[in-house]
């Protein structure tokens, strides 16, 4: 079982940054891939952002390529997202999620969600 926790979010301007965090329970946080979805009201959640294990290799959207970094500190249960150059289109509700031996690029593949934290962007 794996307890996840979000925070970080609330409001950012156009061009700035926020930094999400997620703090995970579990002896076993590090055999995990982890990643990020966000959503908007009326639309499905989509993924944003995944990690390995071992934070060798991330996988990213291509809406948040070059914008988000996805990265985690297994020492302290936690992984991160830091965003740059937000854009009002990033507007949203961050969910941290774990999977088991497979990136969650889809909602079928997340094996556990957070609770989601509120992203705004201001124009």
């Amino acid at each position: 079982q794996v307890q996840l926790v979000e925070s970080g979010g609330g409001l950012g301007q156009t061009g700035g940054s926020l930094r999400l965090s997620c703090a995970a329970s579990g002896r076993t946080f590090s055999s995990y891939v982890m990643g990020w979805f966000r959503q908007v009201p009326g639309k499905e959640r989509e993924f944003v952002a995944a990690i390995n294990w071992s934070g060798s290799a991330t996988f990213g959207a291509d809406s948040v390529k070059g914008r988000f970094t996805i990265s985690r500190d297994n020492a302290k249960n936690t992984v991160y997202l830091q965003m740059n150059s937000l854009k009002p289109e990033d507007t949203a509700v961050y969910y941290c999620v774990a999977s088991w031996g497979r990136v969650p690029t889809t909602g079928p593949l997340v094996d556990y969600w957070g609770q989601g934290t509120q992203v705004t962007v201001s124009s």
